[in-house]
């Protein structure tokens, strides 16, 4: 079923945001800029329109969201009957390009997690060129290119970019997506905790300049 639009959570780095449904899919993104065409356009399509899930694979039976403390990083509680996961969602501080960062965090047990990378430039018109290089998956189409880094091992399949993993309590996946220019070479790689750790501190901070004290209208 489609998400309805209260489901989406938002993250951001203050010069573009995404919209993450419950589901663990990032069904909106507009790259680099607010005005720019979105790279992920589920949400007024479907998958084919590009989007990026992580989930357990098979049946979720609760699923848990909050943002931490007074920031933008989302986090994102799956149980399931082998265990549970936490997802982990922000968009630090921009530098030179966005980076979505995603944590897969293992909580409990030992789940099944899949990751389903589909990128559509222009609004979901553009299926990108789709390859290896460094290290990194990248996906290019006219102007634009997007960088996928993770230790897991991925595979390309019907325009998409897949993964499966089995992740323990404990054990932590990063995930770091990147947009460039096409044109320029590949983007440098980013630390994703320290990122986390850039990211939570920038949002305090901003929380902290702020000075109401009233009651918070209807």
């Amino acid at each position: 079923m489609t998400p309805r639009i209260e489901d989406y959570a938002l993250i951001g780095d203050t010069h573009t945001a995404a919209l993450v449904s419950k589901e663990g899919s990032i069904d909106w993104l507009c790259l680099p800029r607010f005005d720019s065409a979105a790279s992920f356009a589920a949400l007024l399509g479907n998958e084919e329109n590009g989007r990026w899930q992580i989930a357990p694979h098979g049946h979720v039976r609760a699923t848990r969201r909050r943002y931490r403390g007074d920031t933008l990083v989302l986090e994102t509680d799956f149980d399931t009957a082998e265990g549970s996961i936490r997802l982990v969602d922000f968009m630090p501080p921009r530098d030179q390009a966005p980076d979505i960062v995603r944590l897969v965090v293992g909580v409990r047990g030992r789940v099944r997690v899949h990751m389903d990378l589909r990128v559509r430039f222009d609004y979901g018109r553009i299926r990108p060129w789709l390859r290896h290089i460094d290290g990194a998956q990248a996906a290019v189409a006219g102007p634009d290119s997007v960088w996928l880094r993770t230790p897991v091992e991925t595979r390309d399949e019907d325009a998409a970019v897949r993964a499966d993993f089995i992740l323990s309590a404990g054990e932590l996946v990063p995930f770091v997506l990147t947009w460039h220019p096409s044109h320029d070479s590949a983007p440098a790689p980013i630390d994703p905790l320290r990122a986390l750790a850039d990211t939570e501190s920038f949002w305090s901070d901003r929380a902290s300049s702020c000075a109401y004290t009233g009651v918070a209208s209807a």
